[in-house]
C-alpha cells in the first residue's frame, strides 16, 4: 500500500524521513508531504495530495497535564492516535466552535481527543489528556475513512516555564510511531 504522511512542519518531515530510513523491511511505501501550519494549509495540502491508499497526519502536539501526573504512555515523545477532534477558533469578530468529529481507531496507539485552535492555547480549563494543535479538525473533516492522525507529544500545558519548542523537540524521534503504523495497517 502507498501511505502519504502529512506533516505541518518541515522539522516533522525530517523526523519522519529519518525514522523511515532506520526501519528495515517496511510493509508499505511511504511519501512525506509538508502541509504547513494551520487549518487553511492543511485543507490545501489534502486537496493536492499525490495518489495514495491511506493518508496520515503526523506531527508534534501539546497535551494538557503535567508530565509527572500523566501515565507513562502519554510521556514526552510518545505517539498517540487522535480519534475525536473539536474546534475552537477566534478571528477578529468571528468565533467558531465546531461540533466534535469522531473516528474509529486505526492503530494500537492510545486514542485521545484533540482541540484545534487558530491561536496558541494558554487556558488551563481543558480536560487533562487533551491534545492541542492547529490542524486536526480540518483533517478529520476532509479525510477518507481509512485516513487517521498520529500526534507526538512534545510539551505539556500549561507550561510552568517558558520553553524553546525547537530545542525541546531535538531529542524526539518518530521511530516508535512509524513502526506501529507500519505494523497496524
Amino acid at each position: 500500500m502507498k501511505l502519504v504522511i502529512i506533516t505541518p512542519m518541515e522539522v516533522e518531515q525530517v523526523k519522519v524521513l529519518d525514522a523511515l530510513s532506520k526501519i528495515n523491511n517496511l510493509n508499505h511505501n511511504y511519501e512525506v508531504v509538508v502541509a504547513g501550519i494551520g487549518r487553511e494549509s492543511m485543507a490545501k495540502a489534502i486537496m493536492n495530495l499525490p495518489h495514495h491508499d491511506i493518508a496520515i497526519l503526523m506531527g508534534f502536539a501539546a497535551i494538557v497535564g503535567k508530565q509527572n501526573d500523566l501515565p507513562s504512555y502519554l510521556g514526552f515523545g510518545k505517539p498517540v492516535e487522535i480519534t475525536h477532534s473539536s474546534l475552537y477558533g477566534y478571528q477578529v469578530d468571528i468565533f467558531e466552535n465546531g461540533a466534535p468529529v469522531i473516528a474509529e481507531p486505526k492503530t494500537k496507539l492510545p486514542s485521545l481527543a484533540s482541540l484545534t485552535s487558530d491561536k496558541f492555547v494558554r487556558t488551563t480549563d481543558l480536560a487533562e489528556q487533551t491534545i492541542i494543535n492547529m490542524e486536526d479538525y480540518t483533517f478529520m473533516f476532509l479525510k477518507k475513512p481509512k485516513d487517521f492522525i498520529v500526534r507526538i507529544i512534545s510539551d505539556f500545558l500549561p507550561h510552568e516555564t517558558e520553553i524553546d519548542f525547537f530545542e525541546e523537540i531535538k531529542g524526539i524521534n518518530f521511530i516508535e510511531a512509524i513502526k506501529l503504523i507500519d505494523e497496524s495497517i
